[in-house]
């Protein structure tokens, strides 16, 4: 079927909800897709951080091989071990609490506010400008940008929004307060990295009154950062995190990772799933963090991620390059469109990127992507210059 085809299909019967490029793709390996007509890209957005174990990892593969002809799902009135093995994994690689899985980070966060509620009820949730949380509504409500929220008003009231400055946050924190909800690395609105300053404030803050400190890790986790978790770089230890994207390795999946303090907050009733923590998902999502937790893989992550930071920042239209690990943005010169480079990276060069706004760039190749690889796309690059 042609790309023509496939876009009458689209306007025929799928709601307009996605603004898509003119390129079908079919296949992937490690960091390259084939499209139908078989060409080969290089993917440096791995679905948007989620493929950090690259496109088709044969271990991810045989893995949901062999559990998809053993059992597909059971829901969670029953014991499967896959989905109990992750929780166990998932605690003992970060906070030391309890786990709640679900299906995507939108759901990991409404389990996260959810959560902030239930040990505080009537409590306010603090986020900061520039936030990306999701879009249900609690996630949504969450997301302080003006063109997602309005056409869907009235919103989820009791977020509060302060701009990211240490002394703003602490002053928004008081016993009115349920949480604070923070990604350590804000993804969808530039790769903005939040400050230690900041972060640090935000801990005091929920320390001071008995808030709780959520890090909103579902794009910047899992090894994104060259670090498991993005927090570990930070002084800072959350009350919980959210993870999604890149954990289940191409498959859908959402987790909300609590520590102590918050682990037996929820009890029976208070929140559900039907497909949560599926035997084939968690068995994937046990693969994949198993690979984002190799140390030496995690050595290269940094290293690659500033191999790749110099490369941009000697491009000609480049004014700033911020980030940590391959968890990459770049600024154009004033003037330049993002959205254009992007659409000619992906039509002229066979590279696929992101633009995250009229003027910014998002680079986000699989953590297992090679010095040679990290070389060819600087050239690509250059030759849109």
């Amino acid at each position: 079927m042609s790309v023509a085809e496939l876009q009458a299909l689209e306007r025929a019967h799928a709601i307009p909800t996605y603004a898509r490029f003119p390129v079908e793709f079919v296949r992937g390996d490690g960091c390259r897709l084939w499209d139908a007509d078989g060409h080969e890209y290089l993917d440096f957005l791995a679905g948007i951080s989620v493929l950090n174990v690259g496109h088709c990892h044969p271990r991810v593969v045989t893995t949901v091989r062999e559990q998809a002809g053993t059992l597909l799902h059971a829901t969670n009135l029953y014991y499967t071990a896959p989905g109990l093995r992750l929780s166990a994994r998932l605690a003992e690689s970060s906070l030391g609490g309890k786990v709640f899985l679900c299906n995507s980070g939108a759901e990991a966060n409404e389990a996260a506010i959810k959560l902030m509620r239930r040990a505080r009820p009537g409590g306010e949730i603090v986020v900061v400008h520039e936030a990306f949380h999701g879009r249900t509504y609690g996630a949504l409500s969450a997301t302080p940008q003006e063109s997602k929220q309005a056409p869907f008003a009235p919103l989820v009231p009791g977020f509060v929004v302060v701009p990211k400055d240490p002394e703003a946050l602490d002053r928004a924190v008081g016993p009115q307060t349920a949480g604070v909800l923070l990604e350590p690395i804000q993804g969808e609105t530039g790769i903005n990295v939040l400050s230690d300053e900041l972060l640090s404030a935000a801990r005091a803050a929920c320390d001071r009154v008995g808030a709780a400190l959520v890090f909103d890790e579902i794009q910047c986790g899992m090894g994104r950062t060259g670090t498991l978790w993005a927090y570990q770089q930070t002084p800072v230890v959350p009350d919980a995190l959210t993870s999604a994207k890149a954990l289940g390795g191409g498959l859908p999946i959402g987790a909300l990772v609590t520590g102590e303090r918050l682990a037996d907050v929820f009890q029976p009733g208070d929140h559900g799933s039907t497909f949560a923590g599926g035997p084939v998902i968690a068995s994937a999502a046990l693969v994949a963090l198993e690979i984002c937790s190799d140390q030496p893989l995690l050595e290269r992550v940094r290293g690659l991620g500033e191999r790749l930071a110099a490369g941009l920042e000697r491009l000609p239209f480049v004014s700033v390059v911020r980030g940590r690990g391959l968890m990459l943005a770049v600024d154009l010169l004033e003037g330049l469109s993002a959205p254009d480079l992007a659409r000619r990276a992906l039509l002229e060069q066979r590279l696929v990127l992101n633009a995250t706004g009229p003027g910014t760039i998002r680079f986000l190749p699989p953590l297992v992507v090679s010095e040679q690889e990290i070389d060819d796309a600087l050239v690509r690059l250059s030759a849109l210059g």
